[in-house]
């Protein structure tokens, strides 16, 4: 399987000629071209940073073959559109073309009490090829080979995310949800939960647009 990184949360995946895209947002700014060669979208919850609801809506109407999976709150947003916006759930498995699905997780990880937490899903794509938690630290109940890893933002905890790798044991993992970072503060979080660090995994860093094999 082929991984693209956008900005921000964004992947792309490719295997067989299937195409996906995992929570194209406002902060990815080529989100409407990613959408726009996939042949289905995921989406980890509603926030807009993980779903751009007119880049994905516009592609909807514009796409008869284009489906896209999320929570009720995304569909919600998005309507039926013939039945092409499906709903998922922990527990659930699907396949787009060649890729399996298995979606994990129920909660959006907590801020703060004052502020709700959505329902948040992450993906397990392709028998444990990757793993995209969205902003959860969920741990998936089967092997996961390449850990899509959140590093910044309000919800994060460096303490947690160390927790959590070590927890999920993968074979790789590769840092996602930078933006908030500063270089020096990337570099920093890398070293602290990398191969040196409180991991013992490197935190790879794919700049926008790198594309690697998983």
């Amino acid at each position: 399987m082929k991984l693209t990184k956008h900005a921000h949360a964004c992947v792309s995946l490719e295997k067989d000629g299937t195409r996906l895209v995992v929570d194209p947002g406002t902060f990815t700014p080529d989100a409407a071209e990613a959408v726009a060669q996939a042949d289905a979208v995921l989406i980890t919850h509603e926030h807009f940073d993980h779903f751009d609801e007119q880049v994905v809506a516009a592609a909807l109407e514009a796409r008869p073959g284009l489906h896209v999976y999320g929570t009720a709150a995304v569909a919600a947003a998005l309507g039926s559109h013939d039945g092409r916006v499906h709903v998922v759930a922990a527990g659930d498995t699907f396949r787009v073309g060649s890729v399996t699905v298995g979606v994990h997780g129920h909660l959006h990880a907590r801020i703060h009490p004052d502020i709700p937490c959505p329902d948040n899903v992450g993906y397990l794509l392709d028998d444990g090829a990757v793993h995209h938690p969205g902003d959860a630290y969920c741990v998936p109940d089967a092997p996961v080979r390449t850990l899509l890893l959140p590093t910044s933002g309000p919800w994060t905890k460096l303490g947690e995310a160390a927790d959590y790798v070590r927890a999920v044991k993968p074979e790789r993992v590769v840092e996602i949800h930078e933006l908030m970072l500063s270089e020096l503060g990337r570099q920093s979080t890398a070293r602290l939960l990398g191969e040196n660090g409180l991991t013992g995994v490197p935190v790879e860093h794919l700049e926008p647009g790198a594309t690697v094999q998983v």
